[in-house]
């Protein structure tokens, strides 16, 4: 049984996206895509633990899928147009596939339309292509699921009372839509770096992974782009440090705990050849460029005592004129705190208090800035209120720790 649950799941972030794509080009409509792969994806988990996998999963996803759209139609609408539409199955010529060869990434620079609003198309691509949950795509925008449910929602109905095409972009459609793109990457990688929900592994080495193969196919692609450079960059050299993030007991390792040793050498060391490529480009950087650039000073450092704290308050400094969204000041007052102390860093990090009242990681930061600072009462009840909004098991189990280490 676990062995069936196993390959239904590994065939659902495999066949998600191609699935969604098959039945979105032949019907034209995203909810009946969508649903149709999710009742295959049910029935699977139905029938192959007593008939066992089919040789290829993919091929009955999708053909049990394109069955359960079919039958969805015939219900709606028994007019003879919606018929033949149902029938266009087997009537379409193959649409041409484009200047992009792999399926998820047609998909997603087809779902990030720049008449979509940003983050309605980050929001719509997470969930479509992505294959992340509306509660995982809420905790990364910081909002309800109920409110993501809403946005996503609404943008599936401007699709289709704007008629906007489902069509595979060309090569002079990218530029038009890569920032999309890549923000919905770098949202996959977030996920499965640090995952937010309670019920997932602490880290999703599938998600990184195929976030990283992705944008490695983008900057074949786009090899000019310095945002994508810049991205690539930067998911390198935090994937470098994966296997030193959690510990054998479970447990979260913050950076400054880290084993060195332990970080993929072959990673930082393309990720550095893409941030000094970029340097040397003279052109402006982005803000992928700079986060990248900032993950380079960590791992530059053989030792924690050895980073160049200075450098990376610059580029935040620099970072924060492009990006003055309250998780980048959250991120520049903790190196803000090695700097010039953890008094300095906490009043940012108050003042950050009423736009981050409901992220876990703005309580953690301040627990520790209080911790630092004796105030051992205040402290733990930071601790208390991130370990509440905590739904990583290892950040969770890290946070306790250090929760019931004060005096």
């Amino acid at each position: 049984m676990d062995d069936v649950r196993e390959a239904v799941t590994r065939a659902h972030h495999e066949q998600w996206a191609r699935v969604v794509a098959a039945l979105t080009r032949r019907f034209g409509d995203l909810d009946i895509a969508e649903e149709a792969a999710a009742e295959a994806f049910a029935t699977a988990v139905e029938r192959w633990p007593g008939d066992g996998v089919p040789p290829n999963p993919g091929a009955w996803l999708t053909m049990t899928a394109t069955r359960k759209a079919i039958d969805r139609i015939r219900r709606e609408n028994k007019r003879d147009d919606k018929q033949r539409e149902a029938q266009m199955v087997n009537a379409d010529p193959p649409e041409p596939l484009g200047v992009i060869d792999d399926e998820r990434l047609r998909l997603i620079f087809t779902c990030c339309h720049p008449a979509l609003a940003i983050q309605t198309r980050m929001a719509l691509t997470l969930r479509m292509v992505g294959g992340l949950t509306v509660p995982e795509i809420a905790r990364a925008f910081l909002v309800t699921a109920t409110a993501m449910e809403q946005r996503i929602t609404r943008a599936k109905t401007k699709i289709k009372a704007a008629r906007i095409p489902y069509r595979v972009p060309s090569a002079q459609d990218l530029p038009a839509r890569v920032s999309g793109v890549l923000a919905v990457l770098f949202l996959v990688f977030n996920e499965g770096y640090l995952a937010t929900g309670p019920d997932t592994d602490p880290v999703r080495h599938e998600l990184t992974a195929e976030a990283i193969r992705l944008t490695r196919l983008i900057r074949a692609l786009m090899p000019d782009d310095g945002e994508v450079a810049g991205l690539l960059a930067l998911m390198l050299l935090i994937e470098a440090r994966r296997t030193a993030r959690v510990s054998a007991s479970g447990e979260l390792v913050p950076l400054d705990e880290q084993d060195r040793g332990a970080w993929d050498a072959t990673l930082i060391a393309e990720g550095h050849r893409l941030v000094r490529e970029r340097l040397a480009s003279g052109v402006a950087p982005g803000r992928y460029q700079i986060l990248a650039a900032i993950n380079a000073v960590h791992t530059s450092a053989r030792d924690v005592r050895d980073t160049d704290w200075s450098q990376v308050v610059a580029l935040y400094d620099q970072l924060v004129r492009l990006d003055p969204s309250p998780i980048i000041a959250l991120n520049r007052a903790v190196a803000v705190a090695e700097l010039d102390g953890p008094e300095v860093a906490l009043a940012t990090v108050d003042r950050l208090g009423n736009s981050l009242a409901g992220y876990h990681a703005h309580h953690a930061t301040r627990a520790d800035l209080l911790r630092r600072l004796d105030r051992g009462q205040e402290s733990r009840a930071a601790y208390d209120r991130a370990i509440e909004l905590a739904g990583n098991t290892a950040e969770t189990a890290y946070l306790i720790r250090r929760r019931d280490q004060l005096r």
